[in-house]
């Protein structure tokens, strides 16, 4: 038995040192149609870098200006767009100018799960002996509760050729007064637009 034991692995090791039959062959390519020279297929380049220091100004997209909202008036909406687009160096395109880049903005209500998780418990002392050390009871208690908030999209378009080249986002809460939603609204813009230009 121990001989077909040694004798099993010394074939296996000569196979191995047999000459292979297969032979690496391979055929011509063929040759590329006619009509390939005429076209270029711009999907299998990748796209070229986008210069965003040559975006100086800006005009709404297709014209359209932001409606308002019972949440906000429509000045309200251009006023913290323009001002946040501003900082960015970005300002609104002249009358007899072209504009390089256009700006939509919406502003639509949403709902979210918030879960929030408390400790309730308390101390126990000493018990009947005294090096006894005493403890916290604590209990984890997991609420979750649905709340409105308002998501502000900010999509910037080239005007050249129309394709969206940035897009930020920001929450903000759907309760407040006036004032307190006018800031949180030039807030949000400015939170939308923090990764604008992408480096």
């Amino acid at each position: 038995m121990k001989a077909y034991a040694m004798l099993l692995p010394c074939l296996l090791l000569a196979a191995c040192q047999a000459a292979n039959p297969y032979r690496a062959q391979s055929l011509p390519l063929p040759p590329a149609p006619a009509q390939a020279v005429q076209q270029l297929d711009l999907g299998a380049y990748p796209a070229p870098p986008r210069d965003y220091a040559r975006y100086r100004n800006w005009s709404w997209h297709a014209g359209r200006q932001p409606a308002a909202s019972a949440w906000a008036s429509a000045e309200l909406l251009q006023e913290a767009l323009s001002q946040a687009l501003d900082q960015r160096g970005l300002r609104p395109a002249r009358h007899d100018t072209a504009a390089d880049l256009e700006v939509g903005l919406e502003l639509r209500q949403e709902r979210r799960i918030r879960q929030v998780i408390d400790h309730y418990g308390g101390y126990h002392g000493h018990g009947y002996y005294a090096d006894y050390p005493g403890y916290w009871d604590r209990m984890p208690v997991e609420r979750a509760y649905q709340i409105e908030v308002l998501v502000l999209s900010i999509t910037l378009f080239d005007a050249r050729d129309g394709q969206a080249v940035w897009q930020g986002h920001a929450e903000l809460p759907s309760a407040g007064s006036q004032a307190e939603r006018a800031d949180a609204l030039r807030a949000a813009c400015q939170r939308a637009l923090q990764g604008y230009p992408p480096a």
